[in-house]
């Protein structure tokens, strides 16, 4: 564990566009009839690399169906409060919700981008078990840890009870809960 906060946390909005850029982007391939898997593409967005503007990687999924829909990361500056124990965080891991499926993918962004791979998978009977919800939708990160929406309640067809947030742990990916 480093002694210094990820250098991609900024205290302000004001000092994070003041920051150097990106050098790449995250996006997502969507297969609308679930006939192929969605995958996660790395762009460079680099302007100076031999390889600007080119998907330099991309991390297909093991399964169809998911509906890939609002990703983010493990920590943000949000999560940089000394008072929440998670001021060393590194922001590394994507967490990219399936929709359709109620899949949630964990996706490690070290050592390079150019080499994302699959960390973990948590698969939607973890989610409907420890949450009663379904059809996770977006992700944020907070202090206390990774917040993620739902749309869909408990049940095969996500219609038993109403959609909420639940948490997950920020480092080890565990759902702790609504």
């Amino acid at each position: 564990m480093s002694m210094r906060p990820d250098p991609t946390f900024h205290p302000s909005p004001k000092l994070a566009m003041e920051a150097p850029p990106e050098n790449f982007a995250y996006t997502l391939l969507l297969s609308p009839d679930a006939s192929k898997s969605d995958a996660l593409t790395i762009i460079d967005v680099d302007p100076g690399s031999p390889t600007y503007r080119e998907v330099v990687h991309i991390v297909a999924m093991p399964n169809t169906g998911d509906e890939f829909h609002h990703f983010g990361w493990n920590a943000c500056s949000s999560s940089l409060s000394p008072l929440s124990g998670h001021a060393f965080l590194e922001r590394r891991y994507l967490i990219i919700p399936g929709l359709r499926s109620s899949r949630i993918y964990i996706v490690d962004t070290k050592p390079h981008p150019t080499q994302a791979k699959i960390h973990k998978i948590i698969e939607p009977e973890e989610v409907f078990r420890k949450t009663g919800y379904s059809q996770p939708h977006t992700v944020h990160c907070g202090p206390e840890g990774i917040y993620v929406s739902t749309l869909g309640g408990g049940g095969k067809d996500g219609t038993v009870g109403p959609p909420g947030i639940f948490i997950m742990d920020c480092e080890s990916f565990e759902i702790l809960g609504r």
